[in-house]
């Protein structure tokens, strides 16, 4: 199915009658090119031209004319790909005579542009250029098509200008890039009766396009060829007359006031007939204000002007006035003259990091290169400054003369804004592009700070902007409209009800019953049902359309203009007395109910702070207004401009990578012999490519960082970061209120934190963030509070606290402010990550204790696996790929509670032990199926999805050996105190699972062997180190390390398992037995593990000695005293006299009977009555209800089993 918003012509006023220079700072360079009616146009107006066929006005067809699933843009010239490969031709064809149209690249991915004739038949896989009568250019692959296909053409990127001609008199096809013709691409193209080609195109999911057939100036117009569309002529002449009244307005008194004065000295002086008449003119005129701000400003001074503007012109394309564009083309923004000495890293390390020595050419290279980003930072600083000046002047509250201040106009719509932003979430072509939203929320912080310093010069007792918070009351006193955003609590509804005597007894706030009562359970069933069949994207509108203009239309800038409106209902909020505060009975407020009372109070109404709770401070935040603005600045963020954050970093990497590959080219040019001239001819090219591309990429870049990473946009995300620190530490103390909270503060929190980490690093240093070591202490109590927090109750984001604490334990900063906070929130966090894994999502709750433990473990220091090779630079900011950093206090913390809670002990123990029975059964399953694909005669591809889950399922085994290596180190009592209850059943578990392990990974030539040496993409971390070390560290920490009475207790339940075998523990030093194929091998220096010289018929035994950078020598003695120590052990337990077959348990015939069943009398080993006793409290034999339990002398074991 296509889809698309409400389909209105793009066709703008000023596109075919305005030429300017984009400078946006000033009107002196304002020039008109004017079209009369008389003057000549590229064809007759208005009128069909022999040899085209269709409409006048040719858009993309989205009613038959497409394959697959496409996003089309409202003025159906924008399109967006959303399948595998989308086809959609356009509305006219032509069949004789020479044509014209271009495409302007918006993605630079898989897509194949051309014409196509009304016979072709296109799929998911087969598109334009793939069928006879089609033909296609492709810049991605920089090749042609018609059914065939050859080399043509070059490489396009986003921004670039394809132009498409086609000659029906001559029989050819021509294409161009940015004016420049690519040759003719087709000749003797099928022509005559009955043939007629229309522009078409194919395109990759997520790609995207626009076209323009001629309803605006082509870009690069061909001498003899024509747009497929005439000019807009009627438009034209509108334009006309209204560029010659504001001509006109310009040449008045107003003129020396405008041009020739900064805009801080503009003032009101002059003819308000000329202001009123610029105001008018604004309306028609608005997308050309855009680029000429000091005119904006002067406009919206008028204090009528701007309030009819803000209610009647501006939105919904507002965000637009603080959006200052990205260039994809340098040369056009003037980054050459600015910048016009590049500079990129050129020396790099092994691991291919940036190094920081430096020649004096290149110190100097660099330092002229950082001043031209300095003098594009001063440039683009005027801008910024233009465009806040103009947004406080929208948030003047101070303008009540004629009417409702500006303030509350602009907030209205701001709250519009975001609410169908939040509403359209699944239809990507209704939302605002996220690079707007970037700089808007910039704009917006620097505005509302100023005014709320401001509200505290004049208000002493006012809160600072430095320790703004959003309070409590407005997330539950109805007050603000949140939308169907999920609170921390769930469903507002369901809050309202379960909560309603806490509101009452704790904000004194009664809920209104009647809605209550219009929001049931079954009328919340339904509105989810309707909901979700509409979400898909945006397929059915949804409340009225607003209007907007359409030149905001294109590929990425579409928008449905949908909003869901909220009930419209009453606010009751009668005055608080200064006696016992009343209850105050409340209903949702929809936006357009609200009133500047509603909002600001006046008389003993608190406005938006109605319904303060006790433990609120009753002191005044600021203007609360300001309180609204700043609460959506943080929903803005969490929309989408955390996203756009991470997508421009991007460039940086691009940066790198180019930088690394002109390093490697050179190196390979001064290597290249003499004899080999045409080897050097290619390198030269590729070294002239990959300068060429790090000239472009490195002005890009200095534009990125001053518009997106620099330091005060980093104070800007970093004064987020503690806005909703302190709001969620004040919803906190609310306690159950805490859970009608919206998610998103959480959300933002923790996305803003990593976009500091992430994104704005190494450029800007975080240490020097004012106040960030307390910052990152709160923000790390807040996440031990939280993630097991029984007042949040959606997964994702309990999932999302899980994991931003997972992160935080990584980096060794992090996890030292984890370590500053009280010890009673550290004790408590640790308590909740020692809960049983059963029932809740554990694996990133074992990641976090494996983490803790990194770095004290047996052979447990390593960053990355031995065998891998290295990593990319760009991934060594992952978590997982930081420097070990265990910490000894949360260690300490889990032994104590490990060691005082004995149930605690024992149920975390046992789903630990149950989890990695699980993960190691399942991988061993996996690799079964795997080597099976693998043997078979024809030829077979395993799915990369049960290659990655086989992966996941190795890596938690090992994770959970690594906790449990952790246990045994800490607390070792836990499995050898047998006064403990569970401790023997404990050992034995332990024991079982760990010999298991041993004899699938060790024995010779066996399964997991056989995977291994298969070096499946997908199953890197598989190998024989990770796994074969972990299990070695449990059994040296109870076979070595612990106390005499302990070992001979391990030794002893180790030996009597019937899985116990010598060999698998000698395979760990090498020791092991060799295959007659081995054993006639050579002897050849040993080979590191994961060295490409290993081929697999030369692959030695695994063996620990093979790892000296990874094991210390004290460690492999261990290992060594472990194994004499075994060998003797087991020689002496086979020596020993063997026990009758009727004295052996009848359950597991491995060991002697050692218990007996009351009732009953029945008997079995201690270790299976003790394990059936879990989860069963009846006789393995006879079902009796089991009440006690006595060892073979007599000896009560356990007691009063209860039926």
């Amino acid at each position: 199915m296509l889809h698309g918003g409400n389909h209105r012509c793009r066709d703008n006023l000023f596109t075919y009658s305005v030429s300017h220079k984009d400078t946006a700072v000033g009107t002196k360079n304002l020039k008109f090119r004017l079209l009369r009616p008389n003057d000549t146009c590229p064809r007759p107006p208005d009128q069909p031209v022999d040899g085209c066929l269709g409409p006048l006005t040719v858009v993309l067809d989205h009613t038959s004319g497409f394959e697959g699933l496409l996003f089309v843009d409202d003025d159906l010239l924008g399109v967006i790909g959303h399948s595998n490969f989308s086809s959609i031709r356009a509305t006219t064809c032509v069949y004789r005579g020479k044509w014209a149209y271009e495409v302007l690249i918006s993605s630079q991915g898989l897509m194949q542009i051309g014409w196509c004739t009304l016979n072709c038949r296109f799929n998911q896989e087969e598109g334009v250029g793939d069928t006879p009568d089609s033909y296609a250019y492709d810049g991605n692959r920089v090749r042609k098509w018609n059914v065939t296909t050859t080399n043509y053409g070059k490489s396009w990127a986003a921004g670039d200008i394809v132009s498409c001609l086609i000659d029906l008199d001559e029989g050819t096809i021509t294409f161009c890039l940015n004016g420049q013709s690519l040759g003719t691409a087709f000749s003797n193209i099928k022509m005559g009766p009955g043939v007629a080609y229309f522009p078409a195109i194919s395109l990759s999911f997520k790609e995207s396009v626009a076209f323009n057939f001629g309803s605006r100036p082509l870009r690069y117009p061909v001498e003899g060829y024509l747009p497929l569309q005439n000019p807009p002529t009627a438009d034209l002449l509108r334009a006309h007359k209204l560029l010659g009244y504001i001509k006109t307005v310009l040449s008045t008194t107003l003129d020396t006031q405008v041009l020739e004065k900064d805009s801080a000295c503009w003032s009101l002086h002059g003819e308000p007939t000329t202001l009123v008449t610029l105001a008018h003119i604004f309306n028609y005129f608005a997308p050309l204000m855009i680029h000429y701000l000091r005119l904006t400003t002067a406009i919206l001074r008028h204090e009528k002007s701007r309030k009819y503007l803000l209610s009647n012109v501006l939105y919904p394309f507002i965000v637009v006035f603080f959006y200052i564009k990205t260039p994809l083309r340098v040369k056009e923004a003037g980054l050459e003259e600015l910048i016009p000495t590049t500079w990129w890293p050129t020396r790099f390390d092994k691991e291919g990091k940036e190094s920081k020595d430096e020649s004096a050419e290149e110190r100097l290279r660099r330092r002229a290169y950082e001043r031209g980003c300095q003098r594009l930072k001063k440039r683009i600083e005027v801008v910024e400054e233009l465009q806040v000046q103009i947004l406080k002047l929208m948030l003047n509250n101070k303008d009540k003369g004629t009417g409702e201040a500006s303030r509350y106009i602009f907030l209205n719509k701001f709250r519009k804004f975001l609410q169908e932003n939040a509403s359209n979430r699944g239809h990507p072509t209704a939302l605002c592009p996220p690079e707007y939203m970037v700089c808007f929320l910039h704009r917006l912080i620097t505005a509302v700070r100023s005014y709320w310093d401001e509200g505290k010069m004049r208000n002493p007792g006012c809160v600072s902007s430095d320790e703004a918070y959003v309070p409590p009351q407005l997330f539950y006193n109805g007050k603000v409209d949140y939308f169907d955003l999920q609170r921390l609590g769930g469903l507002l509804s369901h809050l309202k009800k379960t909560l309603k005597d806490d509101l009452a007894s704790k904000a004194n706030i009664l809920m209104d019953p009647a809605e209550i009562q219009a929001t049931s359970m079954d009328d919340l069933d339904e509105e989810e049902e309707s909901g979700s069949a509409q979400r898909p994207f945006g397929a059915v509108a949804m409340g009225g359309a607003l209007a907007r203009p359409s030149w905001l239309s294109s590929p990425t800038l579409g928008r449905a203009n949908r909003f869901l409106s909220t009930a419209a209902v009453s606010l009751m909020t009668p005055r608080r007395p200064l006696a016992p505060p009343e209850k105050v009975k409340v209903r949702t407020l929809a936006v357009e109910q609200r009133t500047e009372e509603d909002i600001e109070g006046s008389h003993g109404n608190d406005g938006l702070l109605l319904g303060r709770p006790l433990e609120e401070p009753d002191h005044p935040i600021t203007e609360k207004s300001l309180l609204e603005i700043l609460d959506g600045i943080v929903m803005m963020y969490n929309l989408s401009v955390h996203q756009q954050l991470g997508k421009m970093v991007v460039v940086s990497d691009d940066v790198h990578e180019y930088a690394v590959a002109l390093k490697d080219t050179e190196e390979k040019i001064a290597r290249c012999p003499a004899r080999r001239p045409d080897i050097l001819e290619e390198l030269q090219k590729s070294q002239k490519v990959f300068a060429e591309k790090l000239n472009h990429l490195s002005r890009r870049l200095a534009w990125i960082n001053a518009t997106i990473y620099c330091k005060d946009k980093m104070l800007d995300v970093y004064w987020l970061l503690r806005v909703c620190i302190l709001t969620i530490q004040h919803a906190d103390n609310t306690g159950t209120l805490f859970a009608f909270a919206p998610e998103f503060y959480l959300n933002v929190a923790m996305n803003s934190y990593s976009s500091l980490k992430n994104y704005f690093s190494p450029s800007n240093c975080m240490d020097q963030l004012p106040g960030y070591e307390d910052t990152l202490t709160q923000l790390a109590a807040i996440l031990a509070k939280h993630f097991a927090d029984p007042r949040i109750v959606g997964t994702d984001i309990k999932d999302s606290l899980m994991q931003a604490l997972a992160s935080y334990v990584c980096y060794p900063q992090s996890l030292r402010a984890v370590e500053r906070i009280p010890e009673e929130q550290r004790v408590s966090m640790m308590r909740n990550l020692l809960a049983p894994y059963e029932q809740r999502p554990w694996a990133q709750t074992n990641w976090i204790l494996v983490r803790l433990w990194r770095g004290c473990g047996f052979g447990y220091r390593y960053t990355r696996l031995p065998h891998l090779l290295k990593t990319k630079p760009e991934d060594t900011n992952l978590p997982s790929l930081q420097k070990p950093c265990p910490s000894l206090l949360l260690q300490r913390h889990m032994a104590e509670l490990l060691s005082l809670d004995k149930d605690m002990a024992a149920s975390f123990l046992n789903s630990v032990l149950n989890q990695l029975n699980w993960a190691f059964s399942e991988f061993i399953g996996m690799i079964q199926e795997i080597q099976q694909a693998a043997e078979r005669p024809e030829r077979n591809f395993v799915d990369t999805r049960q290659l990655k889950v086989c992966a996941t399922c190795f890596d938690l085994s090992v994770s959970l050996l690594r906790v449990l290596e952790m246990t045994v180190t800490l607390v070792p009592q836990i499995f050898l105190d047998w006064t403990r209850p569970s401790a023997e059943l404990l050992l034995r578990r332990l024991a079982q699972l760990l010999n298991q392990v041993l004899n699938r990974v060790t024995a010779e030539r066996n399964l997991f062997d056989r995977v291994v040496n298969l070096r499946l993409p997908g199953l890197e971390s598989v190998d024989h180190y990770p796994i074969l070390v972990a299990v070695t560290g449990i059994l040296v920490r109870i076979l070595v390390d612990c106390e005499r009475q302990g070992v001979s207790r391990a030794a002893s339940v180790l030996l009597s398992d019937p899985c116990f075998q010598l060999h698998s523990i000698q395979h760990l030093l090498g020791e092991g037995e060799t295959s007659p194929a081995a054993a006639v091998l050579p002897q050849t220096p040993a080979v590191h593990p994961g060295d490409p010289a290993a081929a697999p018929a030369e692959r030695k035994h695994f063996s620990l000695h093979a790892y000296t950078d990874y094991i210390h020598e004290e460690e492999e003695q261990k290992v060594e005293q472990m194994l004499a120590f075994l060998t003797i052990e087991s020689k002496q337990a086979a020596a020993s006299t063997p026990t009758s077959e009727e004295d052996l348990c009848p359950i597991c015939y491995a060991h002697s009977i050692s218990a007996v069943f009351k009732p009953c009398s029945h008997k079995s080993c201690k270790a299976c009555i003790n394990q059936h006793l879990m989860n069963n409290k009846d006789c393995f034999f006879c079902k009796a209800t089991i009440t006690g339990v006595e060892d073979y002398s007599k000896n009560t074991i356990f007691t009063h089993f209860a039926p």
